[in-house]
This record gives structure tokens, C-alpha cells and sequence, in this order.
């Protein structure tokens, strides 16, 4: 069994910056794939960025590329989204999943319960 908790989200000004955490616990963790994915209202939630055991990192929205950062902790059990110059289309609530193989899948067996980013224009 594998737990996932989000910390960091909150609300910024439009070109502001959020640094998302997400701390695993339980059997394997430092193997899992794990990812950052959104949900804005009323859209489908989406897969932006996932990252391997290995470090090895895959965007999945080009609308992120230059301005998300995804990365994993030396120990792995860690897991980081760094996001800066955020526009308030990034609104949304972000989640954390992971799953044991690579590449991520778009319904990981693992997920956080979610954390509110929302960026004021």
C-alpha cells in the first residue's frame, strides 16, 4: 500500500511562483513512476509531468514546458513541482499519483486527495 500527500498549493498573483510537494509512504516507493496531474473546473483532469525512479522526466502539456518543473528527492520518497510564471489558466487542483512501472499511466493505482492552486490575474 502506498499513501500520498500534497502540500504547497495556495493562491498567487498571475507570474507568481508555487513549489508543490508530495511525500510517499509505504512498500517500494523510491521504484514508483510518479506524476503531477490537474483537474480545473468543470475540464478533465490531466497528466502534466511525470518523473521515473530513475529521474527521467516526460511533460505531457506544452503549455507547462519552460515554466513546471517536476523532480524527486535524493531519498525518492519525495516528489516536487516547481512552477513559476503562472498563469491563471493554472488554476486548478493538482494531484500527485503514482503507480510501480514506467511510463505513467493516465489512472495511476495511487493518488493524493489533492491541493488547491489558484492564480489571480
Amino acid at each position: 500500500q502506498v499513501q500520498l500527500v500534497e502540500v504547497g498549493g495556495g493562491l498567487v498573483q498571475a507570474g507568481g511562483s508555487l513549489r508543490l510537494s508530495c511525500a510517499a509512504s509505504g512498500q517500494a516507493v523510491s521504484d514508483l513512476a510518479m506524476g503531477w496531474f490537474r483537474q480545473a473546473p468543470g475540464q478533465e483532469r490531466e497528466l502534466i509531468e511525470a518523473v521515473a525512479w530513475s529521474g527521467r522526466t516526460t511533460y505531457y502539456v506544452d503549455s507547462v514546458k519552460g515554466r513546471f518543473t517536476i523532480s524527486r528527492g535524493s531519498a525518492k520518497n519525495t516528489m516536487y513541482l516547481q512552477m513559476d510564471s503562472l498563469k491563471p489558466e493554472d488554476t486548478a487542483v493538482y494531484y500527485c499519483a503514482g503507480q510501480g512501472t514506467w511510463p505513467l499511466r493516465v489512472n495511476p493505482p495511487y493518488w493524493g486527495r489533492g491541493t488547491q492552486v489558484t492564480v489571480s490575474s
